[in-house]
This record gives structure tokens, C-alpha cells and sequence, in this order.
């Protein structure tokens, strides 16, 4: 039971006219009145609420939340109350999201049913618990509250995000891929070969359309094309510390992660291979490359478990571990981040023989609140100087870009949010020149 801040004034009330009796008496018996009414009216307020259990409550979400994205989180609330209710609804959710708005009020009427629907983003891989939910209810009284503790706790683990796979999905049935940023690139040549003819459904290109197989089935047919090569794609993901730098509450390594899986799924609907490699100073986990159905599964698994170390990362033994594990000439997508030139140097030599045997594409990142500091006209002197020491930043990573381009090797430098969109736009450029 919790009484109701109502009750507490309505009692100030009937003290301050009982004490004013002393002075003129007729106060102290209308005080008594009150004093009376307040108790029946109390007491009927508890009887209204607990002759019987009519608040019922549940949780309804994915089993899986995606790490980055807005996952909805549904609340069904039942009453089975002969009269209107007011409800406070909190929901405990996972403490690690550090939230002390997950409140809702709510009105019933008699017998009624309701819900509630709120997102979380996580920002973090793993394991998150949700706790009870708790109703307190109110009748039209209002003195008193009575809590009601419903649902279950339930634990949902957080994933890579899958969400943007799902919107990727839909857009491509569309054939509207542009709305996620991704360029139309035109092709140099003709690398496809005919594989079927099929059904026209809406959003295949009416240029694949054969119309003499139209003409005989009396409907519209159109040619399916395929790559002629299956190629490997191989997502490499530093672990070291160079990765724990977070960005709108969500680290490098989260971000590369969700970039290597959007990218592993595009590669496998394009019919290319997709594997993974990570490492910190040793390697840590190898998925070979494959493209059978399921396949991304197995992949989305293995980003699930990657978590940032401390140390140093380790490239000799990564060359080591490469070199011996794909034996086809494949794509390397290395996922990373240099400070400086300086940091470049110490691993331009395991970079170079990385690049002999296959393709390597260096992915790094930019500070995005550099650049939207670098975008600031400076005010006074000491702002300025500011903005030479962040322009002398800028300028060092914009140097990794030329140093890596001089000797052989692909580099892209793009800002965390722009990552999956930037790294999906360089394969596709890469695939239809044909450089891997």
C-alpha cells in the first residue's frame, strides 16, 4: 500500500480545524466530520482496490536486440477492475542503459485493456537483463495506490544490427538503393553471364526482360544475370585499443562489426564468398569464407562474441595466420585506426605483405567531431590555435590515405556513422572494376 500525498493534505486540513476548535468551537466538530469522512472514505478506497487482483501485466520484444538501432519494447496491461483506473506503468529495464524515464501513466476504464510501446538502443554487444514490471493503481478516490508486480525477467541479447539487413532487404525488392546512400555503379565491360529465366515481379529491371519468351508464356519473363567469379571477402577486425574509442556510445569495434555484417550479406547476395578474421595480439577467431545458405548465421555469431583488449595488435602474426589459412587470392577488408603517421609506419611492412597475396582494402576512421569542429570559423586567437592543432590532425590522416595509396594499397577514410553505407559503396566500386 502506498498513500497518496492527497491523503497527507487532506489530514493538515482537518489538524489546522481541529485546532482552531479551541478558539471557536464549532470548528473542532466540523473537524470531527471531516476527520470521519476521511476515514470511510480511506477505508472504501482500500476496499475498491483489493477485493480483487485486477491489474495483469506483460513484456513483449525480440529475443534479439540490434546493437545501434531502435528496438521497440511492448507493455500489455489488463484490468479487470468493475471502475476506471489510473496507472503509473515503470518497467525495469537493463540497468546498463542507465534510463529513469521508462514511466508511463495510463488511464482504464472498467475491464479494458491497454499497451505501451517504447525503444531502447544499445549501444554494446552481449547479454541484457530485464527485471519485473511494476503498476501502481488508483481509483477515482485517489488516497491510495496499490503495486502490482507482473511479467517475468527475461534476458535478450543484443547482436550486430541486423536491422539495417532487414531495411537493405526491402529496398532491394524496391530496387530504391540509392535511399541508403549506396551509388549506382555503372560497369566497365560485360562480367555476367546469363543464369535463368524467370517471372517478371515488380522492381527487376524491364532491360532483362525477354521478350520472346514473353511472347510465348503470354506473360512478362526476364534474364537473370550472375557474376561469373565467386570472390572471397574477407572482413579483418582489429581488436586492440586502437578500436575502444567510442563515438555516439558506441565503440569502433561495434561499428566495424556492423559494417562487416552488412557487408558479408551483400557479398553472399551477390554470390561472392564472405569470412571473417579477427585478432588482437594473436589471431582470435577465422570463419572461412562461404556463401551457403544460412551461412550468415554463422558469421553473425561469430561478430556477436568480439570484445576490445587492452593490448597491442599484433600484424606479423596476422600476416602469419593469413597467409596460412587463405590460400585463394580474396579481398582483406581490415577494419583499424591510426593516430598518426607515425602508427602507420610501424605496420606499413605487414600491410605490404598482406597486399601481395590478395587485395587489401584499409578501413580507418575519422573523428567526426573534428570535422564538425574544423567546419567552425575560429572567434579569437586561442581558437585558431585550436584549429591549427585539429587542421594538423586532419591533415595526418589525410596522409595515411596517400602514404597507403603510394604503395599498392586501398584506403578508405570515413566517419563511424558513414561506415557500413562508405565500406559497401568501395566493394561494389572494387567488384565492378574488377581489382580483386
Amino acid at each position: 500500500m502506498f498513500i497518496r500525498a492527497r491523503f497527507y493534505y487532506i489530514v493538515v486540513v482537518i489538524i489546522l480545524t481541529l485546532g482552531a476548535g479551541h478558539w471557536w468551537s464549532p470548528l473542532f466538530v466540523v473537524g470531527k466530520v471531516m476527520l470521519a469522512l476521511l476515514a470511510l472514505v480511506f477505508v472504501a478506497d482500500c476496499v475498491l482496490l483489493w477485493h480483487r487482483r485486477g491489474i495483469t501485466a506483460s513484456r513483449e520484444c525480440s529475443e534479439r536486440f540490434s546493437n545501434g538501432d531502435e528496438n521497440d519494447v511492448l507493455l500489455h496491461i489488463d484490468s479487470t477492475y468493475a471502475m476506471g483506473v489510473k496507472l503509473d506503468v515503470i518497467d525495469e529495464i537493463p540497468p546498463v542503459f542507465q534510463r529513469r524515464d521508462i514511466q508511463f501513466a495510463m488511464s482504464l476504464a472498467a475491464g479494458q485493456s491497454g499497451s505501451i510501446t517504447y525503444k531502447l538502443r544499445p549501444t554494446e554487444r552481449g547479454v541484457y537483463s530485464f527485471g519485473k514490471i511494476r503498476v501502481f493503481a488508483r481509483s477515482f478516490l485517489g488516497m491510495v495506490m496499490r503495486r502490482y508486480t507482473c511479467g517475468e525477467p527475461l534476458d535478450v541479447k543484443v547482436y550486430p544490427s541486423y536491422l539495417m539487413l532487414n531495411r537493405y532487404e526491402l529496398l532491394a525488392m524496391r530496387n530504391n538503393l540509392t535511399e541508403l546512400g549506396i551509388k549506382r555503379i555503372r560497369r566497365a565491360g560485360n562480367n555476367t553471364e546469363f543464369e535463368q529465366i524467370k517471372d517478371y515481379v515488380q522492381g527487376d529491371d524491364y532491360r532483362t526482360i525477354n521478350w520472346k519468351a514473353s511472347a510465348r508464356r503470354h506473360q512478362l519473363m526476364v534474364n537473370v544475370y550472375t557474376d561469373e567469379r565467386s570472390q572471397q571477402i574477407y572482413n579483418v577486425i582489429d581488436k586492440g585499443r586502437v578500436m575502444q574509442q567510442a563515438f555516439d556510445g558506441m565503440t569502433l569495434l561495434d561499428y566495424s562489426i556492423n559494417a562487416s555484417l552488412m557487408l558479408s550479406y551483400v557479398a553472399i547476395r551477390k554470390e561472392d564468398k564472405a569470412g571473417l578474421v579477427t585478432f588482437d595480439d594473436e589471431l582470435d577467431s577465422y570463419i572461412p569464407a562461404d556463401k551457403r545458405p544460412g551461412y550468415m548465421q554463422n558469421i553473425l555469431e561469430g561478430l556477436y562474441a568480439q570484445e576490445t583488449t587492452f593490448g597491442e595488435s599484433d600484424y606479423s602474426s596476422l600476416c602469419v595466420n593469413v597467409n596460412r589459412l587463405i590460400s585463394k587470392r580474396s579481398l582483406l577488408v581490415l577494419y583499424t585506426n591510426f593516430s598518426g603517421v607515425a602508427s602507420l609506419n610501424r605496420q606499413l611492412p605487414y600491410l605490404r605483405q598482406l597486399n601481395k597475396r590478395n587485395r587489401l582494402l584499409v578501413v580507418f576512421f575519422a573523428d567526426a567531431e573534428l570535422v564538425d569542429y574544423l567546419k567552425k570559423h575560429p572567434a579569437d586567437t586561442e581558437e585558431y590555435y585550436h584549429h591549427v592543432i585539429a587542421e594538423k590532425m586532419a591533415y595526418e590522416k589525410r596522409l595515411i590515405v596517400n602514404t597507403l595509396r603510394q604503395q599498392g594499397i586501398y584506403a578508405l577514410l570515413t566517419t563511424p556513422q558513414n561506415l557500413s553505407i562508405d565500406v559497401l559503396n568501395r566493394y561494389l566500386e572494387m567488384k565492378s572494376r574488377n581489382l580483386f
